[in-house]
């Protein structure tokens, strides 16, 4: 694979565990053309075009496009990344009938009004044999920090939101709808397991911080830990037959 540009800096902290499944994941790929739906400033776009993809990026906002373009440029990729202003609730119009080898939906389901008819076009620009890569809020992380920090009412108020359907789509809204669309699911994280619960005074402690990288790292796909993680990542593959 490609040298990582001594300019580019990968995603760090919590976005860490995603950004390594990825890494991992252009391993598998061919020509690695990659669709960041909502890539924004380009946290992964550019460490990735660093590493050798294609990238495209589709975001409704003209300033975060342009700090992207502003990044690219600066690590010597801006060959490589194709900024493109558009809704990704309407992909079509911003992608036409393109197919990527890797597709990022990173928080998106969260921010859109219609997620089943969302999903759908996303899911439509796998390529057969490749890869999507989705971040997604865990409802019942809310519930467990809420309790934790003493609102019990606001726990309870979560909890009951969840039950009504009221929430961001979780890990389990996400696999259903994967599977709908012909994606297996083949690798699941937690993000951001102990980052939501761990006092901000306690990482002053000399050692603390890469302590908690590496109880995050550790545990992302330990049962029960992932499970109460504040974010999910789940990546999933199209059947190289469809």
């Amino acid at each position: 694979m490609k040298e990582q540009a001594a300019t580019v800096s990968p995603p760090s902290g919590r976005q860490g565990v995603a950004w390594r499944v990825l890494v991992q994941a252009l391993e598998t790929l061919e020509s690695r053309t990659v669709l960041d739906c909502g890539g924004g400033s380009g946290s992964f776009a550019v460490p990735l075009a660093a590493f050798g993809a294609k990238l495209t990026v589709v975001d409704i906002s003209a300033d975060a496009l342009a700090i992207l373009t502003r990044r690219a440029a600066e690590a010597g990729v801006a060959d490589r990344v194709t900024p493109v202003q558009g809704d990704v609730e309407a992909l079509a119009d911003a992608v036409g009938e393109q197919l990527f080898d890797l597709v990022l939906a990173h928080g998106i389901l969260g921010s859109v009004d219609d997620v089943a008819a969302t999903f759908a076009a996303i899911a439509a620009t796998v390529r057969p044999g490749g890869l999507l890569s989705l971040l997604v809020t865990n409802p019942a992380a809310g519930v467990l920090s809420r309790a934790l920090a003493g609102d019990l009412p606001a726990a309870l108020a979560e909890l009951r939101a969840i039950d009504a359907g009221l929430t961001e789509p979780g890990p389990e809204a996400v696999r259903a709808l994967c599977a709908g669309h012909g994606l297996l699911i083949e690798q699941v994280h937690g993000v951001g397991i102990f980052s939501e619960l761990v006092p901000g005074r306690a990482l002053d402690t000399p050692g603390a911080r890469d302590a908690l990288a590496e109880l995050e790292s550790s545990s992302a796909t330990r049962s029960p830990f992932a499970e109460i993680a504040g974010r999910v990542h789940l990546l999933a593959r199209r059947s190289s037959l469809s």
